[in-house]
């Protein structure tokens, strides 16, 4: 940790580190999936409606922008008029779903995050070999329920290692495992080795299904919380990769936050930091890094440090639709 400086007398404010953890803010998936819906809103000129399932990204502020330029968020395909154009989010659609919109006639624009559609051709390949796939991740996140839909008759949620005990699989030498993209890489490699010590011939994915961009970011804050006094890591309560971001830090034994956007900073939680660690989730813009920078220098002198720990240059193309219509 960081020494504390004494606070200087005659009202003057004691200077602060802010050290900035690099790769942050969004990822190519994410910046694809953005990407997708501005470039679908400036061919529409808001002519016809661009709607999109679900949260593009889990971010608030980008899906506010996002609605204030025109798009129409839903929550399902009935909420969509027959023949309309439809985008899928960044977590990946089940085959149900697919199936829903072409019973409709609707026009999809897929902006599922490549790394996902891996996971799920993979859960398919799987599946298809007789396997039972144990899916780690968390129930109830939009990306775990497409990948569950790929295969749900033969695929089982478990969110921790002690869930492993519980599984109740019909042939438990065919077992093989999928992660969600956007998990803790500490917690997940605890998991694995439940399932690698429960079944013995336990199979997995080629590559490891936790994206580089998690990885990561995940890295970058762990590093910056061993030097600092406290952590703010930037993005939305539903952002699956921002909320583990919090956890690592946590767990070096550094305060940590999430926080929605500058305005949530709690001045308590600075009072007694000489070095505040900064961060934000892989669906976070980095004007809300930069904002929160500012509220930090209205509050007195503060001496930004980068922290990197990768260089990213991963892009993904458009959706085929997307780029023909340009």
């Amino acid at each position: 940790m960081a020494a504390h400086k004494p606070t200087l007398g005659g009202g003057a404010r004691t200077p602060k580190t802010v050290l900035l953890a690099s790769p942050r803010s969004f990822c190519a998936g994410v910046d694809r999936a953005i990407d997708t819906v501005e470039r679908l809103l400036a061919v529409s000129n808001r002519q016809e409606p661009v709607y999109v399932r679900k949260q593009i990204v889990h971010n608030t502020h980008v899906v506010a922008e996002l609605a204030a330029r025109g798009a129409v968020f839903v929550e399902e395909l009935d909420e969509v008029p027959s023949g309309a154009t439809v985008v899928f989010s960044a977590h990946g659609v089940s085959p149900q779903v697919r199936e829903q919109a072409v019973h409709r006639g609707l026009i999809v624009v897929d902006a599922c995050c490549p790394l996902v559609t891996k996971v799920h051709a993979e859960a398919r390949r799987f599946a298809a070999r007789g396997d039972t796939i144990v899916l780690i991740g968390h129930g109830g996140h939009e990306e775990i329920d497409g990948t569950f839909g790929e295969a749900p008759e033969t695929t089982v949620v478990v969110d921790t290692p002690a869930q492993v005990a519980t599984l109740d699989i019909p042939d438990e030498s065919r077992v093989s495992y999928l992660t969600q993209t956007t998990l803790s890489v500490e917690e997940t490699a605890d998991t694995v080795a439940a399932l690698r010590e429960r079944f013995p011939h336990l199979r997995g994915p080629a590559s490891a299904d936790i994206c580089y961009a998690s990885t990561n970011r995940q890295h970058a804050v762990e590093e910056v919380a061993r030097r600092s006094d406290v952590v703010l890591v930037v993005g939305s309560a539903n952002s699956s990769n921002t909320q583990r971001m919090v956890e690592v830090a946590q767990r070096c034994g550094t305060p940590a936050y999430l926080i929605e956007d500058a305005a949530a900073i709690e001045p308590a939680w600075l009072e007694s930091a000489g070095t505040i660690g900064l961060s934000a989730g892989a669906s976070a813009p980095s004007a809300l890094v930069e904002a929160v920078l500012e509220r930090l220098r209205a509050d007195g002198p503060i001496t930004v440090q980068e922290h990197a720990v990768a260089v990213e240059d991963v892009a993904f193309a458009p959706p085929t639709y997307v780029r023909r219509q340009q």
